[in-house]
């Protein structure tokens, strides 16, 4: 959890309208001396060299001119606190009666309190979680303030892209970070122990109790939720494109079904191509299939055991080229077509490579056991 300290179908259209270490949002007791709430003023003063106590905000075309202060203004009154008896983090709100924070955030609670940017707090209900995604939400009553929702991205961001983090870091409420989208499609840690796919890589400062706060383009658009840190200028966050999918079905239905294909893989490093008699590199290396799994039957497992970069790996089983006509090249393609492109019970081709022929076999995609 966060920061320990005592505190239904619209959502269809969220997305196409408008995450390896340690949890941020995983911290002891924060300072809490020296906090300002959102609506006290953030204006850095300046000063020439000569002043010593020049109070002088910057000028309005100063604030206006800067895209990071303008989509901080835009964004800041969505932005809450999400608090629970085992902690706190941030969510934010993504229609009048919703918000969007992280499962691990929530954990096992019902209920938590919200406190909006002004300093009111509201209620709300866990209407849904997802540990498998680090996504949750909660509803709010319609006495709660309604701040303009935020919209997530309709697009996939692009590495290099400038965004903006808005959360609660530390019990410093409503601080702004920025930085760049430092790689897409990434594998990032779930609660589960799982790897949540299509992840967003950021070096936009996250810390505890940034978690389940939005990370902004600077068109004000929602491209990830924030959802871990591992070290030094490296942050993770749940996709906008995988949020849009789990969201409205988390509002809807409490929970949301994965897909579930019932292998485990490999990826296939040179040496383990040549032990397996591929010209290069390339695919992805089914090492064993789950006996009574969807690809039971379709797909085949190793036989025999091998060492590849000092680990033992199955080998003598089929070799992944593509899904549904996309090329394969590593475990993280596999995971974000199934994720993004596919739903329990479709039917996904999957080009192989088995015993030296290249061939098609179709695979009836089941759910993944809770």
């Amino acid at each position: 959890m966060d920061d320990p300290t005592p505190t239904r179908r619209r959502f269809l259209e969220l997305g196409g309208a408008a995450i390896l270490g340690a949890f941020a949002g995983c911290n002891t007791d924060p300072p809490s001396a020296g906090t300002r709430s959102s609506s006290e003023a953030r204006s850095p003063t300046t000063a020439t060299s000569g002043d010593t106590a020049d109070t002088a905000g910057p000028s309005e075309s100063e604030t206006v001119n800067s895209p990071y202060a303008r989509v901080y203004r835009q964004a800041v009154d969505s932005v809450v606190l999400v608090r629970t008896d085992g902690g706190r983090g941030t969510g934010f709100v993504v229609e009048s009666s919703h918000v969007v924070t992280n499962a691990h955030v929530v954990e096992d609670a019902s209920t938590v309190d919200v406190r909006f940017s002004e300093g009111r707090w509201s209620e709300g209900d866990v209407v849904g979680a997802d540990p498998r995604t680090d996504l949750a939400v909660v509803e709010l009553p319609e006495s709660a303030p309604k701040p303009e929702p935020l919209a997530f991205a309709a697009g996939d961001p692009t590495v290099g892209q400038e965004v903006v983090a808005i959360g609660n870091p530390f019990d410093l409420d409503g601080t702004v970070t920025t930085g760049i989208v430092s790689g897409v499609d990434r594998s990032a840690p779930a609660p589960t122990g799982a790897q949540i796919p299509d992840a967003i890589q950021t070096d936009a400062a996250v810390n505890p109790g940034n978690s389940g706060g939005p990370l902004m383009s600077l068109g004000g658009h929602v491209v990830a939720v924030i959802n871990s840190e591992t070290g030094e200028n490296i942050g993770f966050g749940i996709s906008a494109a995988l949020a849009r999918r789990v969201v409205p079905r988390l509002v809807e239905n409490g929970a949301y079904d994965h897909p579930f294909l019932g292998v485990t893989l490999a990826g296939v490093t040179p040496d383990l191509a040549r032990a397996l008699g591929l010209s290069r590199p390339q695919g992805i290396l089914v090492t064993s299939v789950l006996d009574d799994g969807p690809s039971a039957g379709r797909l085949r497992g190793g036989d025999e055991t091998r060492f590849d970069d000092g680990s033992r790996v199955s080998v003598g089983g089929d070799v992944l080229l593509s899904i549904d006509g996309e090329t394969l090249r590593t475990t993280e393609d596999l995971s974000s077509h199934l994720a993004l492109e596919t739903r329990p019970g479709d039917t996904v081709t999957l080009t192989v490579r088995r015993d030296g022929f290249v061939t098609s076999v179709d695979v009836e995609l089941g759910t993944r056991p809770k």
